[in-house]
């Protein structure tokens, strides 16, 4: 079996993928470069992909679940940050990017150094978009190991997966070739906020059989927020400026799932079940990306505690599998 991870985007939302992985690691024994074939990701879910993939040394991961737990939790704050004067001169992210981007570079650099897509210990796709050729552009390992021209430093790739438009500017990007080509990049989640289906579509072109290709599909929450249809019926660009963004992600992210319960056995067929997604509507915890703070934190836990209670016999499902 072929076990592909996914792992939508969500910013701070992250925290529950996280957390979940972080049980899967107790309960197998094994890291996340262990368990599965290929790791996917957008935007957080990128920067978790990056993280449970780069290596420490002797082909064994720098960080498990549990590191990038504690990521979210004791340093979100700081990428997350900006002071009251960027605030009032972006007009809350209006006239400018709402946060400077400083803070999450150096973060990512803490954790990423040198190290390049060729470096991670399974394959990785990270997803972003190209503003300046208007088309997605996936940071593939697969592709890194064939060609210079496609190979990337993590943090790059974790800070262009990451550049949620009105929080942090487009990241220009060079490859690592002699004569690099340069990408402006955003934000994958802007096209493919769950990647699962691009994971298992990777799958099938690295030579899987459809049959045998497992895909684990981990959200980070439902936003549960309505428009009423009073306000948005008066709104122009300014309006509907940050509300699109959520639109956007939450649609496409059901549209892969209700794909793949298509195309692969769900929780519906019991043993056979191929295709698991772990998600939750957000009762406690607010759905913005950048609310860092203690106490949504905490309830971001609370979410993830709720999935692994409301869809026990899945992950034990999916425990056995990855453990068999």
């Amino acid at each position: 079996m072929f076990k592909v991870l996914s792992i939508d985007g969500g910013g701070i939302r992250g925290v529950i993928p996280a957390v979940l992985l972080e049980q899967l690691e107790r309960d197998t024994g094994k890291p996340v470069s262990d368990l599965f074939d290929l790791v996917i990701g957008t935007s957080t879910g990128g920067i978790l992909a990056a993280g449970l993939t780069v290596p420490k040394g002797n082909r064994k991961p720098k960080f498990g679940a549990e590191d990038m737990v504690a990521l979210y939790a004791e340093r979100g704050r700081e990428i997350f940050d900006r002071s009251f004067w960027d605030g009032v001169t972006s007009l809350g992210g209006i006239a400018d990017e709402q946060y400077g981007a400083k803070p999450l570079e150096k973060l990512l650099r803490q954790y990423l150094g040198d190290k390049t897509l060729t470096d991670c210990l399974q394959p990785v796709v990270i997803t972003s978009y190209d503003i300046e050729r208007r088309e997605p552009y996936f940071f593939k390992s697969r592709r890194a190991a064939d060609s210079q021209d496609r190979n990337h430093y993590l943090r790059d790739a974790a800070r262009a997966t990451s550049a949620a438009p009105t929080y942090f500017e487009p990241e220009p990007v060079k490859s690592l070739a002699r004569r690099p080509t340069r990408r402006v990049l955003i934000d994958g989640g802007v096209f493919v906020n769950n990647p699962a289906l691009c994971g298992f579509v990777e799958a099938m072109a690295m030579g899987q059989k459809p049959e045998k290709i497992l895909v684990a599909s981990l959200g980070t929450g439902v936003a549960t927020r309505k428009i009423p249809y009073e306000k948005a019926k008066d709104w122009g660009m300014v309006g509907w400026l940050r509300p699109i963004l959520g639109v956007m992600m939450d649609g496409q992210a059901d549209s892969a799932d209700y794909q793949l319960r298509e195309l692969l056995p769900d929780e519906t067929t019991g043993d056979k079940q191929r295709y698991f997604r772990f998600d939750t509507e957000l009762d406690l915890a607010l759905d913005d990306l950048d609310a860092a703070n203690a106490g949504n934190i905490a309830n971001l836990k609370a979410e993830a505690a709720q999935i692994l209670a409301d869809q026990a016999t899945e992950f034990e499902r999916l425990v056995a599998l990855l453990k068999s």
